[in-house]
């Protein structure tokens, strides 16, 4: 899998990529990052990529220009990338989204600053997506969010592909409750069932505790 990042600040993106399962991905050729500066495709020597809104306002606005020009590289790298333009309006991203994206060869993404993009950039975007109801910075916090749970779901980047079947948000539940070593710490006890050895009662246990999580959850969600 190819992934493109299109971002005027290409170092955040350093520690993240260059740390665990990500690293690991790229070290077994799993997939492959490539982040573009945004300013290489600026033709001024201020390499500006914004500008003042047409018709006043606060804030500036990322020109068009260099956003096209970028994606004209990674296009005739990748003919093909589905591309992703990140932005409150868009859809709010799930489990369901990372699992679409997982399955493609190439995507990119593109990440916005300032008051946001010259409306005429959503018409590079194969879709839009938000990672929720609420106002960053700028994209590259979602996008890094995004390549993680994306990337996690490709086939073997994980060491057990089993632990994908009971995570949080497999079969539509929140996964159920994790205890390890110490039995008992600070009062608090590891349920006994665990302990038990009745693999039956565990699965059963498990099979309860999320749906009252997903059930807590949801209602929170909803509230």
């Amino acid at each position: 899998m190819e992934i493109y990042i299109l971002s005027i600040f290409p170092g955040m993106f350093e520690s993240v990529f260059g740390e665990t399962i990500i690293k690991r991905a790229q070290e077994k050729g799993l997939v492959r990052i490539e982040v573009v500066d945004i300013r290489d495709f600026t033709h001024d020597r201020h390499r500006m990529t914004d500008d003042y809104p047409y018709g006043g306002g606060a804030g500036m606005v990322m020109k068009p220009e260099p956003i096209y020009e970028a994606m004209d590289y990674v296009k005739s790298k990748s003919p093909d990338v589905h591309t992703i333009l990140l932005t409150p309006a868009g859809e709010v991203f799930k489990q369901e989204k990372a699992k679409e994206l997982s399955k493609r060869e190439s995507i990119a993404i593109i990440c916005g600053r300032y008051e946001g993009f010259d409306e005429r950039v959503r018409v590079l975007a194969d879709e839009e997506i938000s990672l929720g109801r609420f106002v960053l910075s700028g994209g590259e916090i979602a996008a890094m969010a995004i390549v993680d749970a994306t990337v996690r779901l490709i086939p073997g980047v994980l060491g057990n592909k089993e632990s994908l079947k009971e995570e949080s948000f497999e079969n539509g539940l929140i996964e159920y409750p994790q205890y390890t070593r110490p039995r008992v710490f600070r009062g608090m006890a590891v349920p006994d069932i665990l302990l038990s050895g009745n693999h039956k009662k565990i699965k059963e246990w498990r099979e309860q505790e999320a749906k009252k999580r997903t059930i807590k959850w949801m209602g929170e969600e909803d509230g």
